[in-house]
């Protein structure tokens, strides 16, 4: 096993030579970065196409435009996120002034999954740079083509001491762990994260976890259920349901239950066509491994769509299960591929009870017109975030931290909260010499009558 203290050591000398701080270095090596994606747009899809089979269409939106747009984003504000803020002083400081510094952690490791293996690399590497730390990457050895690019135009375009990409497997990730980083920003499974938060607590390390879960998504009876399908096939079945907030079980009002499912059928194939093993665009799933573990959920309640599936290319076509109960195997993981469990529902309460009796998802989807059944949902049910009358598309946001609640993660990044999640906000109280203020003093003459005058 690899020994990665030298590689640690010389992020870290080159971290204190103060270089990553200016904020000109960040704006060009963010330029940078946004020019190595532009100029590599092909190279790109294609290493998506060989590990995951995914379409241009689809490699761009959700894995090169969304990065693109982030960083776009993230150049226009910097300069003014990098400053120092003032803040209030309390009545009891007077003379004082309260400023808060955002300062880089130093030396960051970003583990990242295969679902999306190049946006999940990057989109934390544009907070890491933007807060001005060096960063380690350690994409997925489940996606070698990408991964391999991803080493490749790294390598190329900056330093080993600055930014550096380390492939292998998890045995490369767990040597990794065993060295001190000042903060781990990891994508991946519940599993896994338990095991990235454990090692990290043998160093004190700060972690992000961005994790996933069984995000419900839910129909109720006054819902448009034309569009409903629509943006529901579209944000359970992109990638092949191999999305972390994805739908991974649907609530349906069993008044609509049935004008539902076959919309749904309407809109998969007009979305994806009557037969993705020949069309060639829909996305595979990542290995054998996965494959197996998707294909024995099919024996779990009723197929109503789709079904077929083909071990050779490792492709499920989208699929929709009816007579779904919450003691199956579908229902006790997440499920992470294009199968969609079917539950219905009469009472508000029933939904409510069912998805607080799990663990808190990442995320949650409402299809309704009624702002009374919205805020009820809202207001009863934990989960990292959503949409209402739509999927996914929450997390596109810039504005809109993305992050997870108990099971589901801990932290939140995109846009700022990308340049928060990797910087340390210090406090700091500068103090007037103009004048002191006896009363904090013990040995003042009615010490305590006077300080009790300021703090009630």
């Amino acid at each position: 096993m690899e020994d990665f203290k030298e590689l640690l050591t010389r992020q870290r000398d080159f971290f204190y030579t103060g270089k990553t701080k200016n904020v000109a270095f960040r704006i060009e090596a963010l330029t940078t970065l946004a020019h190595i994606i532009r100029s590599n747009e092909s190279e790109l899809m294609a290493a998506l196409k060989k590990d995951l089979n995914k379409s241009q269409f689809e490699s761009y939106m959700t894995e090169i435009g969304i990065l693109l747009e982030e960083i776009r984003f993230t150049l226009k504000h910097i300069k003014e996120w990098s400053q120092p803020r003032k803040v209030k002083s309390a009545l009891a400081q007077a003379g004082s002034k309260g400023y808060i510094y955002p300062e880089p952690y130093g030396v960051v490791f970003i583990i990242s999954p295969w679902n999306y293996p190049f946006q999940l690399a990057i989109a934390p590497l544009i907070g890491a740079i933007a807060a001005g730390n060096c960063a380690i990457l350690k994409p997925s050895e489940l996606t070698p083509a990408t991964s391999k690019l991803i080493a490749e135009l790294i390598a190329r375009n900056f330093p080993k001491e600055y930014i550096s990409v380390v492939e292998g497997d998890a045995e490369t990730t767990q040597a990794l762990l065993q060295e001190k980083f000042d903060y781990i920003f990891f994508t991946g499974s519940v599993p896994v994260g338990r095991i990235i938060m454990e090692a990290a607590a043998k160093h004190l390390t700060p972690v992000t976890l961005e994790l996933g879960g069984k995000s419900p998504c839910i129909v109720h009876k006054d819902a448009n259920i034309k569009l409903a399908a629509k943006r529901i096939a579209w944000g359970k079945f992109i990638n092949a349901g191999q999305t972390c907030v994805a739908p991974d079980y649907l609530y349906v009002h069993s008044a609509v239950k049935d004008e539902f499912i076959n919309a749904l059928k309407e809109t998969i194939t007009e979305l994806y066509s009557d037969n993705v093993f020949q069309n060639g665009e829909f996305t595979r799933i990542v290995s054998e491994r996965h494959y197996k573990r998707l294909q024995k959920f099919l024996d779990n309640g009723s197929i109503v769509i789709g079904g077929r599936n083909d071990i050779d290319s490792l492709i499920i076509e989208p699929t929709v299960i009816t007579d779904i109960t919450w003691d199956l195997p579908i229902m006790q993981e997440e499920i992470f591929g294009p199968l969609l469990p079917v539950l219905e529902y009469d009472h508000d309460s029933t939904i409510i009870q069912k998805i607080n009796d799990r663990p808190k998802p990442l995320a949650l989807y409402i299809f309704s017109e009624s702002k009374e059944f919205q805020d009820k949902i809202l207001g009863n049910i934990s989960f990292g975030g959503g949409c209402i009358n739509d999927t996914v598309y929450h997390l596109s946001s810039p504005y809109l931290p993305f992050g997870g609640v108990g099971e589901s993660g801990i932290g939140a990044y995109h846009g700022k909260g990308s340049f928060d999640v990797f910087s340390h906000e210090k406090s700091i109280l500068k103090q007037s010499t103009s004048f002191d203020l006896p009363f904090r003093y013990p040995n003042r003459k009615n010490a305590l009558k006077q300080i009790k005058l300021f703090i009630k």
